[in-house]
């Protein structure tokens, strides 16, 4: 004999078992007498729902930074670590800045002598001793010569290496003596405080999105659902993977980091099913149970059933019942099987 024929006499039998249990007070052959009992019933509805399919993706930061030098030379200190909290304009690092140092000097002392000549040709000017061409020349040579300085403050502000924003060290990539130069990175950052999900979602699904539109996301790390919003959408496909990079804004909420997975559910369509509430399903074993009121005798009928996704405060049952029944929705723990019901 199949698996599948055994089930259902094996499910039978429990059944069985379970109504013989109800009521041993009476001999066998006897009919039950049950008192009546007022309880609260309601008439089972099938309801329509949002059908979602899941779709797990990645927590990570909004917003992330990689540290670069903006000039070449030997890093001097490297005064933070991974895990590091830092400060928008910290000093990170140091880089060796004698060279541009030495410019700097150089620029300064030629804006010095260029802004002693554009004194001598006012004076001279104002004596009509100079051309208005020679005093135009002078100014000139000490605005090329201011510029020159400029250049240089700037850059020798770029060897001191500052944090962009509030956040925390990921990664160091560089250390104490090692040569920085433009496009290599030193570090690695990010503000925790700003998480979003980024999840691969098929070509199927990610038409049914818009942005701005708020999903429930699950995290392993926490208990309770998030409200995930989406705040961007790739508009292109992976061609490896044929799907759509979406983002969706967390939030602020302790509990979880980033790298940590979650599960955002994804529509992809309506769906009807008969839902009733939590309470007027029992869980005897493996089998779930609930108690339908025949409207012809007014009695209540215990009846297996199968139940599905739960939704809140009610769980669709698959099987076993059908819409426009009657249920008994509370105290179930105390009816028996053929007992009236007012």
């Amino acid at each position: 004999m199949s698996t599948h024929a055994l089930y259902p006499a094996a499910a039978a039998a429990m059944l069985a078992g379970l109504l013989m249990g109800c009521d041993k007070s009476h001999p066998p052959g006897a009919p039950p007498s049950l008192p009546a009992v007022s309880l609260q019933t309601q008439r089972i509805e099938a309801k329509s729902r949002v059908a979602t399919e899941e779709v797990v993706g990645t927590v990570r930061a909004k917003l992330r930074s990689v540290i670069e030098a903006k000039v070449s030379g030997k890093i001097e200190k490297l005064l933070v670590a991974p895990g590091q909290k830092v400060r928008q304009g910290e000093l990170l690092a140091r880089i060796e800045a004698r060279e541009v140092q030495a410019r700097l000097d150089q620029a300064l002392a030629v804006r010095q002598q260029a802004e002693s000549d554009l004194k001598r040709a006012g004076l001279l000017l104002d004596q009509k001793i100079l051309a208005q061409s020679e005093y135009d020349s002078a100014q000139s040579k000490f605005r090329v010569a201011d510029g020159a300085v400029m250049e240089g403050e700037t850059m020798l502000s770029y060897t001191q290496v500052t944090a962009p924003f509030d956040g925390v060290i990921t990664r160091k990539l560089s250390d104490r003596g090692d040569l920085a130069v433009p496009g290599k990175a030193l570090l690695e950052m990010e503000d925790s405080t700003t998480l979003r999900l980024e999840a691969d979602v098929p070509e199927a699904v990610v038409g049914k999105l818009n942005l701005g539109d708020k999903l429930p996301v699950r995290m392993a790390a926490l208990e309770a659902e998030l409200e995930g919003v989406i705040s961007e959408i790739s508009p292109a496909a992976d061609p490896n993977s044929r799907t759509f990079l979406v983002k969706l804004d967390l939030p602020a909420t302790t509990g979880f980091r980033a790298g940590q997975f979650g599960r955002v559910a994804m529509p992809i369509g309506e769906t009807s099913a008969v839902r009733v509430p939590a309470s007027a399903v029992i869980q005897r074993g493996q089998m779930e149970l609930v108690f339908i009121v025949n409207d012809s005798d007014s009695k209540a009928r215990l009846r297996i059933v199968k139940a599905g996704k739960r939704l809140g405060s009610e769980v669709e049952l698959v099987s076993g019942v059908s819409a426009g029944e009657r249920i008994v929705v509370e105290r179930v723990s105390e009816l028996k099987d053929g007992q009236p019901v007012k």
